[in-house]
């Protein structure tokens, strides 16, 4: 069977949240497209969560998407429908593409509306146990040639394909938020991982314009195996900082500026948790130090905020919640003070203290949303690491071990097989998480 055909019965388990909206989407959008290279076929699509609530906001979040995706492609739409004499303007194409989209969605909260489909796309929350029990119904019901797409960000495929006895036909397909917009997508695939699901995976990545890049099956991946890691590194520099006489909420607002500012990512480390969901990446702490050696993959203070609360991610419209730091139009106004049990406003007051402990910038610096348009971004980025390796402000040599330990962490998932090769680390921080360059470079 072709991807065509094994596209025109699809299901998506967990559509209603972040990831799974998303990747329907994109599956709607291939469907509308397919439609037209074959009009007698039948498509459906089946939109499956456990939350009625959650269906009912998933139907609003398809409607606004796919018009995004329709106007972004207008040109492509008026190919598409040049047999249509009917549609003359690009609103009424639009339109069309919108209708013809929502026409193939099944939504649903009945889980066994998958027996019939080729290709399923689990998107559900990150517990071991949870995805076992649902991929193992979904194996009861579903044909043994189905293939399943598991958008896991840190368990190994190799657990669940041994535990639900998939014989292969499941592969890691690890979509970064938002999946419309973000342009990478992990590929997680192991020794067992059948040869069809993988050309079925690229041919599917292709056709999403997606970039692919390869992961083995080690616990976090490339991503999540750099970014918890990085993560603990500030949160063991905030430890340090409030050990030599700052308060908590001074080492959080330092370590989350000098990671932004001075190594020039488009946000800090603890915007970067608190965006992800402090609880999230603590969850995939506990999966990826089950599954690996690595026992260091725990922190106090995050169990600690964790406890009181405060936990992050977003709100349903998309604007933040408050984490590590507390937000107003999604800046940061606030950071928290858990002996406060509250947040301490970021006052002018307070930022001209810590600016003058950080320091200044570094001759030749330039904000990320600068650099990332700029076509000599390669030769400013070196000039300006330069003059921060040569800087002895306090923020320079904060951002200069940071930088250092990034590489590190980047070094060792190649070293452990997580990754292939330093590109591939590189190409999953650049694409995935939108930093100007790789942690593994000459800078």
């Amino acid at each position: 069977m072709t991807l065509d055909e094994k596209l025109r019965n699809v299901t998506v388990i967990g559509a209603a949240g972040k990831m799974g909206s998303g990747i329907a989407v994109l599956i709607a959008a291939e469907m509308v497209r397919l439609k037209q290279k074959n009009p007698d076929a039948l498509y459906q699509l089946n939109l499956m969560d456990v939350s009625n609530e959650g269906l009912i906001g998933l139907q609003s979040y398809l409607i606004k998407q796919i018009t995004k995706v329709a106007e972004k492609n207008i040109n492509a739409l008026r190919e598409m429908y040049t047999y249509r004499e009917d549609l003359v303007e690009n609103t009424e194409m639009i339109q069309t593409f919108i209708q013809e989209g929502l026409i193939f969605c099944n939504f649903t909260t009945d889980l066994d509306v998958a027996k019939n489909s080729s290709i399923v796309f689990e998107a559900i929350v990150e517990k071991v146990d949870v995805k076992v029990k649902v991929l193992g119904r979904l194996k009861e019901i579903c044909s043994p040639d189905t293939l399943y797409f598991t958008n896991t960000s840190s368990v190994p495929i190799g657990v669940l394909d041994e535990k639900v006895g998939l014989n292969g036909k499941i592969i890691g397909y690890h979509f970064y938020n938002p999946p419309v917009i973000q342009k990478l997508v992990e590929i997680i695939t192991n020794e067992k991982t059948d040869a069809e699901i993988k050309e079925i995976g690229d041919e599917l990545g292709k056709r999403f314009r997606k970039k692919l890049v390869p992961s083995n099956d080690i616990s976090g991946f490339i991503g999540n195996g750099h970014f918890t890691r990085d993560g603990l590194h500030a949160l063991h520099e905030v430890q340090r900082l409030v050990d030599e006489g700052h308060s908590l909420p001074e080492a959080i607002y330092i370590m989350n500026t000098v990671s932004q500012k001075f190594l020039i990512r488009p946000m800090g480390i603890f915007q970067l948790i608190d965006y992800v969901g402090v609880d999230v990446f603590q969850m995939i702490f506990d999966v990826m130090r089950e599954h690996t050696p690595d026992e260091s993959l725990k922190n106090d203070l995050m169990e600690k905020l964790l406890g009181m609360g405060v936990k992050g991610g977003q709100n349903a419209d998309g604007t933040q919640v408050d984490g590590f730091l507390q937000y107003k139009r999604s800046r940061p106004v606030g950071v928290y003070d858990p002996d406060k049990k509250g947040y301490i406003p970021i006052s002018d007051g307070l930022k001209d203290k810590l600016s003058e402990k950080i320091g200044k910038m570094p001759e030749g610096f330039s904000p990320w949303r600068a650099l990332l348009i700029d076509p000599t971004k390669d030769e400013k980025l070196e000039k300006y690491f330069s003059n921060l390796r040569n800087s002895k402000t306090f923020g320079a040599k904060l951002a200069v071990k940071y930088l250092e330990r990034s590489k590190e962490i980047g070094k060792k998932l190649v070293s452990d097989g997580v990754a292939n090769a330093d590109k591939d680390v590189n190409d999953v921080l650049t694409n995935g998480f939108f930093h100007l360059y790789g942690p593994i470079n000459e800078y």
